[in-house]
């Protein structure tokens, strides 16, 4: 970038005094750098107001941020939906034609002009039908995956697709855009709202493949006891090959709303977030206060594949509505909200710590389902860091009486090769730590011999390596039938 003109928002008349609202004249020089395309610089010692204006700064061009601050207010705007930066491709969508699909297809008869993102959709086939208080007729089936030139699929498809009826593809940028630095606080809406939530979206929005994102950082204070939540304030989405490197991103404030069940739920405010990506990289993000249960988990990610994780700090890792092929995580540690799974593929948690109740919690409002195999390799986990705990090492809930939109099934098999469970500080009657819960906890009536919708066991567990600090021997469940069913092999 030091060879090349860079382009300033001084250039365009920002202020930089963290007074003047310099949005405006930030959408102006991006603007400029994007039609001439010139890099962006800030100058390090100043302090850009992003105003109440319902305006977004399009970055198509690489961009330092430097040691820029950069104030945003959120108690009074004109539209808490827009994003205030999009990086964006400056490549228009293709058009592409595919009538099906199925599930784990690897080649595609089409030869497109070079890698492309697609994202394909049949409306008429729901999944992810929510279950409990935040419950939802699901969501229409869909997909994202990269498809090369040469016809082959990278990221599995995850259905078959009879039919499809939207289909959008991008063809990938071939050079990385990189944005880096800046300082960034938000002071937090006050929004009122008792019924449902209100998302809020003033953000870095990204939505370019080929894209690496690095040294942000991001506070948030002025935080009071009204107030809706945000999507997160780096938000990727419909793109693939996006890293996010050496980050500081900070949870949100706990809010509660009236669910869709009529009862009151937590709302979910979330300072990273990625919907619909594939090859998605967090790499030395991190975060303070990450046993702070009064603030949210800091991450929510929807149908997304891919996934790798490494030397990260974060309250929690969450995956909504699906993530598959690859979901590892490596040298992090995860704090009060722990380790969260739902999809299929191969999930690896390595040399990695935990604090949360359970190492590896299935989501059960969406199943339990993990379709795939489990490896958990040199890892520690402490669930009674704060308190008293029975620690469930995969939790698990779904008593086969809820169509999800898909079939249900525990983890096929896991490999415990070196874990550490301090499972000391528990109530009376320990009997010991178990791999799962009874799934099915929590039903409502007697359940019937044969289920509508039934849960399918693991099939094996093998433990090469496993330390309770507590001297208790671990056991399959406290469920009869299911410590029946799974075959465990134990080495040490």
């Amino acid at each position: 970038m030091s060879s090349e003109k860079c382009i300033s928002y001084e250039d365009f008349g920002a202020v930089g005094d963290g007074v003047a609202d310099d949005l405006p004249a930030i959408c102006a020089a991006h603007a400029h750098a994007n039609a001439k395309g010139l890099p962006v610089k800030t100058k390090g010692n100043a302090i850009y107001h992003l105003g109440s204006q319902a305006l977004t700064a399009l970055i198509q061009t690489d961009t330092d941020w430097n040691t820029s601050r950069f104030t945003i207010d959120d108690r009074e705007v004109e539209d808490h939906s827009k994003a205030l930066f999009h990086i964006a491709s400056k490549i228009e969508p293709i058009e592409l034609n595919i009538d099906c699909l199925s599930r784990d297809q690897k080649q595609l008869d089409l030869k497109p002009a070079g890698d492309c993102y697609v994202q394909v959709e049949d409306e008429s086939t729901k999944r992810f039908i929510r279950r409990g208080l935040n419950r939802n007729e699901g969501y229409a089936q869909q997909d994202s995956f990269i498809l090369r030139k040469d016809g082959s699929v990278e990221g599995p498809i995850d259905w078959d697709y009879e039919s499809i009826t939207r289909v959008e593809a991008h063809l990938i940028d071939e050079t990385a855009l990189r944005v880096r630095g800046g300082i960034f606080t938000t002071y937090a809406n006050r929004m009122r709202q008792e019924v449902g939530y209100n998302y809020w979206g003033r953000s870095i929005s990204v939505t370019r493949s080929n894209t690496e994102v690095e040294g942000v950082t991001h506070y948030v204070g002025g935080e009071t006891d009204e107030g809706q939540p945000y999507r997160g304030f780096l938000d990727v989405r419909n793109c693939a090959n996006v890293t996010l490197r050496n980050c500081f991103v900070t949870g949100h404030k706990m809010y509660s709303t009236i669910g869709s069940a009529g009862e009151p739920v937590s709302m979910g405010s979330y300072d990273l977030h990625a919907n619909h990506v594939v090859n998605l990289r967090l790499m030395h993000c991190r975060m303070n206060h990450i046993l702070d249960r009064s603030l949210w988990g800091v991450i929510g990610t929807n149908f997304c594949k891919n996934i790798l994780l490494e030397d990260c700090t974060l309250s929690r890792m969450d995956v909504h509505m699906g993530v598959s092929g690859g979901y590892t995580l490596k040298r992090c540690t995860l704090g009060h909200m722990g380790l969260n799974a739902v999809g299929r593929g191969n999930l690896l948690l390595e040399a990695s710590t935990i604090y949360g109740y359970s190492l590896i919690n299935f989501r059960g409002d969406y199943g339990s389902i993990w379709d795939g195999d489990v490896v958990v390799k040199d890892c520690r986990w402490f669930p009674g860091y704060e308190g008293e705990v029975e620690p469930m090492m995969f939790n698990v809930i779904n008593d086969g009486m809820h169509d999800f939109g898909y079939a249900c099934s525990m983890p096929r098999h896991i490999t415990v090769d070196g874990l550490t469970v301090d499972d000391r500080n528990h109530p009376d009657g320990y009997e010991g730590l178990v791999f799962f819960p009874d799934p099915d906890r929590g039903a409502e009536g007697a359940l019937p011999d044969s289920r509508p919708f039934p849960y399918e066991r693991s099939k094996s567990i093998q433990v090469k390596s496993l330390v309770a600090l507590s001297g208790k021997e671990f056991r399959v469940s406290g469920n009869t039938e299911l410590e029946k069913q799974v075959a465990v092999t134990r080495e040490n």
